[in-house]
């Protein structure tokens, strides 16, 4: 029988595992209180974790007759961020999947050369562009933190909530050492190459209406500055070029 573990040959797929929740604990008694519209479970954390988080981190593989022959960490495989509220959660609540993601995190660093799977996020998933300068770094700086304390490295990347994204947050990004962010295909206007010794003025090319090709990364130019940030998905754009 063939190891269904095994690299197979030909089409490859890119999944980003977007993980967060918003912090449901009742400030006054600092726990989640019941909320029956997650029956048959306490509250939404719990019913969400025992779907979707606790799978993910013991994923079964199956033979052709439905039999198990191996449990996956989809975590060692699959890019992902976990907000801070839903990590710190999952620590105090099932210790054993917590520290599955951070030997996740480790194990794809290992493998990919120092590169690991996992990215921050924005703190409190604010929607950037409506934050003030002040909150947008605060934002970075406390999503940096609570990454680094938990992964035990400095993150490439941020999430930022629901892909919002204005000039000002990327330059924030930029002198806070984020080098890719994760777009939607719909954000980007337009792109060209990036630009060369023989191609010094490529042309620009409308990609609205998601358009774009989100198989390859774009590089975004912020005024004459020379730092990079990386799309995986979607925008690419220098000061002429819009959102």
């Amino acid at each position: 029988m063939a190891d269904p573990l095994n690299t197979a040959m030909g089409i490859y797929v890119t999944i980003h595992g977007h993980f967060y929740q918003p912090p449901r604990e009742n400030p006054y008694l600092n726990c989640i209180e019941r909320q029956p519209s997650a029956a048959s479970f306490h509250d939404w954390n719990e019913r969400i974790h025992y779907e979707c988080y606790r799978p993910n981190a013991f994923a079964r593989v199956l033979n052709d007759r439905e039999e198990v022959i191996g449990i996956v960490n989809n975590f060692e495989y699959l890019s992902f961020n976990i907000g801070p509220t839903l990590i710190s959660w999952l620590e105090r609540h099932d210790v054993e999947v917590y520290q599955r993601i951070i030997e996740a995190d480790r194990k794809s660093c290992e493998r990919l050369n120092g590169h690991g799977n996992a990215i921050a996020q924005v703190y409190n998933h604010i929607i950037m562009p409506l934050a003030s300068e002040r909150d947008k770094y605060t934002q970075i700086r406390w999503g940096k933190a609570d990454f680094r304390s938990r992964f035990g490295r400095d993150p490439e990347g941020m999430w930022l909530a629901e892909t919002a994204v204005d000039y000002a947050t990327l330059e924030a990004l930029i002198k806070e050492g984020i080098k890719f962010i994760v777009l939607a295909p719909s954000q980007a206007q337009r792109c060209r190459p990036i630009p060369s010794s023989d191609h010094p003025n490529p042309d620009w090319r409308e990609v609205g209406g998601s358009q774009i090709d989100p198989i390859q990364p774009y590089r975004c130019y912020l005024r004459d500055q020379g730092s990079e940030i990386r799309d995986q998905d979607a925008n690419s754009s220098d000061p002429h070029s819009p959102l």
